[in-house]
């Protein structure tokens, strides 16, 4: 089940939160919804699960718009809230239990799909214990539980790993991949290895408005414009090397790197690679090339080039 987002706009005041935004999520896509606090991630999240009502545009889950079908979509979304809501003093099989009837699931079904759940979201050992008992982790497994009891088509997380240490952090990823492969997901999260590792499209807003979209690799390359590369050249004069490299017409910046005398920081020119006429300068002077290697763009770095004001 798709979701298009076509020119959403939510104002509080004067301050548009979310402004005039438009993306579309596939079927079975694991979207990652980046951006700093106060971008606009959770409005447009609670938007899609008609949690609120935008000033402008139209969100269609499916064939569903939420103006018009908002019943329709709740019935198809599974929600993750960042603060998860969960009944501390109730045991986990008796809110499962609980949150089966809200969501009008038949009677007859119930015990399967909460057997069901414990077992995909590996419960099995907390089934009976009171919520307010369990790690943080085993918490989010519920909350995960409580979001997928109604075999959802669409599935928002909103921060689902926040305050997890990282075994529980890579559990609930591999979770949700596994989720992902049927389900059309957005998942929403501070921790950039995390989306890198488990999204397949990556959705950068800022100040409300989206300021990239596209694969982690894409945003990357995006981002560069310029090759960086760190070589080494050996039985050299490093001021000769230095003048040489700078004047390799591909050769946009030379700097010597760090602590070491035999080796330097290249930027190549916009959209252009200099490794070839590095190397040939090296042959050309009988210099012996010890190392090239390409400086790749961290998701950080791009980021927080998209998102610093």
């Amino acid at each position: 089940m798709d979701i298009v987002v076509e020119n959403l706009t939510k104002k509080y005041g004067a301050q548009r939160a979310v402004d005039d935004i438009s993306f579309r999520v596939k079927t079975g896509e694991i979207l990652g919804f980046l951006g700093p606090n106060g971008a606009g991630k959770t409005t447009t999240m609670k938007a899609i699960t008609t949690f609120l009502t935008p000033n402008e545009g139209d969100i269609k889950v499916g064939e569903f718009s939420i103006h018009d079908q908002p019943e329709d979509i709740k019935k198809n979304i599974g929600y993750l809230p960042e603060n998860n809501p969960l009944y501390s003093e109730m045991p986990v099989i008796d809110y499962l239990k609980f949150v089966a009837e809200l969501q009008g699931i038949e009677k007859s079904k119930t015990r399967d799909k909460i057997l069901e759940m414990i077992n995909v979201c590996g419960l099995e050992g907390e089934k009976h214990k009171k919520i307010g008992e369990l790690s943080k982790g085993y918490k989010q497994r519920v909350g995960l539980a409580q979001a997928l009891i109604h075999d959802p088509k669409v599935l928002i997380l909103d921060e689902p790993t926040a305050g997890l240490d990282p075994n529980q952090i890579v559990e609930i990823r591999e979770l949700i991949k596994t989720i992902g492969k049927e389900k059309t997901v957005i998942l929403s999260s501070h921790i950039l290895a995390e989306v890198e590792a488990t999204c397949d499209r990556i959705l950068i807003i800022n100040k409300g408005k989206i300021v990239a979209d596209g694969t982690s690799g894409d945003l990357r390359k995006q981002s560069e414009g310029k090759e960086i590369l760190k070589i080494k050249i050996e039985e050299g004069d490093k001021n000769e090397i230095f003048k040489a490299l700078q004047d390799v017409g591909s050769v946009g910046v030379v700097d010597f790197a760090k602590n070491n005398e035999n080796a330097f920081e290249i930027q190549s020119k916009p959209e252009v690679s200099s490794k070839k006429d590095i190397f040939k300068l090296c042959v050309k002077n009988k210099w012996v090339l010890t190392e090239m290697i390409p400086v790749e763009t961290k998701l950080e770095d791009v980021f927080r080039e998209l998102t610093i004001n």
